[in-house]
Protein backbone atom coordinates (compact mmCIF):
# COMPACT_ATOMS: atom_id res chain seq x y z
CA UNK A 1 0.00 0.00 0.00
CA UNK A 2 1.45 3.35 -0.98
CA UNK A 3 1.36 6.20 1.44
CA UNK A 4 0.81 9.84 0.47
CA UNK A 5 3.74 12.21 0.42
CA UNK A 6 4.27 14.73 3.21
CA UNK A 7 2.65 17.61 1.32
CA UNK A 8 -0.50 15.54 0.75
CA UNK A 9 -0.58 14.42 4.39
CA UNK A 10 -0.37 18.04 5.54
CA UNK A 11 -3.00 19.19 3.03
CA UNK A 12 -5.43 16.47 4.16
CA UNK A 13 -4.74 17.19 7.83
CA UNK A 14 -5.39 20.91 7.38
CA UNK A 15 -8.57 20.19 5.41
CA UNK A 16 -9.74 17.89 8.22
CA UNK A 17 -8.98 20.57 10.81
CA UNK A 18 -10.88 23.18 8.80
CA UNK A 19 -13.84 20.92 8.00
CA UNK A 20 -14.28 18.91 11.19
CA UNK A 21 -12.40 20.32 14.14
CA UNK A 22 -13.00 23.99 13.33
CA UNK A 23 -15.88 23.78 10.85
CA UNK A 24 -18.06 21.72 13.19
CA UNK A 25 -16.57 23.51 16.21
CA UNK A 26 -15.59 20.17 17.76
CA UNK A 27 -12.81 22.01 19.57
CA UNK A 28 -13.79 25.62 20.28
CA UNK A 29 -10.14 26.38 21.09
CA UNK A 30 -8.65 25.28 17.75
CA UNK A 31 -9.65 28.11 15.41
CA UNK A 32 -7.47 30.84 16.89
CA UNK A 33 -4.13 29.00 16.92
CA UNK A 34 -4.93 27.52 13.50
CA UNK A 35 -5.65 30.91 11.92
CA UNK A 36 -2.63 32.46 13.65
CA UNK A 37 -0.32 29.69 12.38
CA UNK A 38 0.56 28.56 15.91
CA UNK A 39 0.13 24.83 15.30
CA UNK A 40 3.31 22.90 14.58
CA UNK A 41 2.93 19.95 12.22
CA UNK A 42 5.31 17.02 12.01
CA UNK A 43 4.91 14.03 9.73
CA UNK A 44 6.69 10.85 10.79
CA UNK A 45 8.19 9.15 7.75
CA UNK A 46 8.83 5.91 9.62
CA UNK A 47 6.39 3.08 10.16
CA UNK A 48 7.93 1.44 13.22
CA UNK A 49 6.90 2.17 16.77
CA UNK A 50 10.51 3.24 17.45
CA UNK A 51 10.43 5.77 14.59
CA UNK A 52 7.12 7.18 15.83
CA UNK A 53 8.49 7.32 19.39
CA UNK A 54 11.57 9.26 18.21
CA UNK A 55 9.41 11.63 16.16
CA UNK A 56 7.17 12.16 19.19
CA UNK A 57 10.12 13.01 21.43
CA UNK A 58 11.36 15.46 18.80
CA UNK A 59 7.92 17.10 18.54
CA UNK A 60 7.68 17.22 22.32
CA UNK A 61 11.10 18.86 22.59
CA UNK A 62 10.31 21.36 19.83
CA UNK A 63 7.04 22.31 21.52
CA UNK A 64 8.65 22.79 24.93
CA UNK A 65 11.44 24.92 23.48
CA UNK A 66 9.08 27.06 21.39
CA UNK A 67 7.60 30.30 22.64
CA UNK A 68 3.89 29.59 23.29
CA UNK A 69 3.06 32.86 21.55
CA UNK A 70 4.61 31.36 18.40
CA UNK A 71 3.73 27.65 18.74
CA UNK A 72 0.86 26.79 21.04
CA UNK A 73 0.27 23.18 20.14
CA UNK A 74 1.62 20.43 17.88
CA UNK A 75 0.30 17.60 15.75
CA UNK A 76 2.45 14.56 15.07
CA UNK A 77 0.97 12.75 12.09
CA UNK A 78 1.91 9.09 11.55
CA UNK A 79 0.55 8.06 8.13
CA UNK A 80 2.40 4.73 8.22
CA UNK A 81 2.55 1.86 10.65
CA UNK A 82 -0.44 2.46 12.91
CA UNK A 83 -3.31 1.32 10.72
CA UNK A 84 -4.78 -0.88 13.45
CA UNK A 85 -6.54 1.01 16.23
CA UNK A 86 -5.32 -1.34 18.99
CA UNK A 87 -1.72 -0.89 17.87
CA UNK A 88 -2.33 2.85 17.84
CA UNK A 89 -3.66 2.73 21.42
CA UNK A 90 -0.59 0.76 22.53
CA UNK A 91 1.61 3.42 20.97
CA UNK A 92 -0.46 6.17 22.62
CA UNK A 93 0.18 4.51 26.00
CA UNK A 94 3.91 4.47 25.24
CA UNK A 95 3.91 8.16 24.28
CA UNK A 96 1.89 9.21 27.32
CA UNK A 97 4.42 7.34 29.47
CA UNK A 98 7.21 9.21 27.67
CA UNK A 99 5.63 12.52 28.74
CA UNK A 100 5.79 11.30 32.34
CA UNK A 101 9.32 9.90 31.96
CA UNK A 102 10.71 13.22 30.72
CA UNK A 103 9.05 15.11 33.58
CA UNK A 104 6.32 16.84 31.59
CA UNK A 105 3.28 15.26 33.22
CA UNK A 106 0.95 18.15 34.03
CA UNK A 107 2.71 20.31 31.43
CA UNK A 108 1.84 18.49 28.20
CA UNK A 109 -1.05 16.18 27.49
CA UNK A 110 -1.60 14.02 24.43
CA UNK A 111 -4.93 13.87 22.61
CA UNK A 112 -5.58 11.03 20.21
CA UNK A 113 -6.98 10.88 16.68
CA UNK A 114 -7.17 7.87 14.36
CA UNK A 115 -9.13 6.93 11.21
CA UNK A 116 -10.72 3.98 13.06
CA UNK A 117 -11.15 5.70 16.44
CA UNK A 118 -13.79 4.05 18.58
CA UNK A 119 -14.92 4.94 22.07
CA UNK A 120 -15.02 1.95 24.41
CA UNK A 121 -18.78 2.04 24.82
CA UNK A 122 -19.71 2.94 21.23
CA UNK A 123 -20.45 0.69 18.27
CA UNK A 124 -18.02 1.07 15.36
CA UNK A 125 -20.62 2.85 13.20
CA UNK A 126 -21.62 5.39 15.87
CA UNK A 127 -21.17 8.90 14.42
CA UNK A 128 -19.86 9.95 17.87
CA UNK A 129 -16.57 8.20 17.06
CA UNK A 130 -15.89 10.90 14.47
CA UNK A 131 -15.09 13.40 17.22
CA UNK A 132 -11.69 11.67 17.26
CA UNK A 133 -11.46 10.27 13.72
CA UNK A 134 -8.88 11.82 11.46
CA UNK A 135 -7.46 11.08 8.00
CA UNK A 136 -4.30 9.59 9.57
CA UNK A 137 -3.21 8.40 13.00
CA UNK A 138 -2.03 11.47 14.88
CA UNK A 139 -1.06 12.64 18.32
CA UNK A 140 -1.97 16.13 19.48
CA UNK A 141 0.49 17.60 21.97
CA UNK A 142 -1.28 20.20 24.08
CA UNK A 143 0.23 22.66 26.54
CA UNK A 144 -1.87 22.19 29.67
CA UNK A 145 -1.36 25.79 30.76
CA UNK A 146 -2.85 27.08 27.50
CA UNK A 147 -5.70 24.60 27.69
CA UNK A 148 -6.50 25.59 31.27
CA UNK A 149 -6.65 29.26 30.27
CA UNK A 150 -8.94 28.46 27.33
CA UNK A 151 -11.22 26.34 29.51
CA UNK A 152 -11.55 29.15 32.07
CA UNK A 153 -12.85 31.53 29.43
CA UNK A 154 -15.30 29.08 27.86
CA UNK A 155 -18.80 28.68 29.31
CA UNK A 156 -19.57 25.09 30.36
CA UNK A 157 -16.49 23.37 28.90
CA UNK A 158 -17.65 20.09 30.44
CA UNK A 159 -20.52 20.10 27.93
CA UNK A 160 -18.21 20.07 24.89
CA UNK A 161 -17.99 16.25 24.50
CA UNK A 162 -21.76 15.73 24.78
CA UNK A 163 -22.44 18.63 22.41
CA UNK A 164 -20.01 17.13 19.87
CA UNK A 165 -21.59 13.69 20.12
CA UNK A 166 -25.06 15.17 19.62
CA UNK A 167 -23.88 17.26 16.65
CA UNK A 168 -22.27 14.28 14.91
CA UNK A 169 -25.20 11.96 15.57
CA UNK A 170 -27.51 14.60 14.13
CA UNK A 171 -25.28 14.90 11.07
CA UNK A 172 -25.29 11.11 10.70
CA UNK A 173 -22.93 8.84 8.81
CA UNK A 174 -24.15 10.10 5.41
CA UNK A 175 -23.48 13.73 6.37
CA UNK A 176 -20.11 12.86 7.87
CA UNK A 177 -19.13 10.89 4.76
CA UNK A 178 -19.99 13.90 2.60
CA UNK A 179 -17.65 16.04 4.71
CA UNK A 180 -14.95 13.36 4.54
CA UNK A 181 -15.24 13.34 0.74
CA UNK A 182 -14.49 17.06 0.70
CA UNK A 183 -11.46 16.45 2.94
CA UNK A 184 -10.21 13.64 0.66
CA UNK A 185 -10.72 15.84 -2.42
CA UNK A 186 -8.28 18.37 -0.97
CA UNK A 187 -5.55 15.73 -1.17
CA UNK A 188 -5.92 15.23 -4.90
Amino acid sequence: MSHPDTATVLRLTRAWLETFVIGLNLCPFAATPYRQGRIAYAVCDGASREAIYRAFLESLNDLILADPRQIETALLIAPQGLDGFEEYLDTLDLLEQAVIDVGLDGVIQVASFHPAYRFDDAPMDDPANFTNRSPFPMFHLIREEGLAAALESYPSPESIPQRNIARLRELGIAGIEKLMESVRASGE
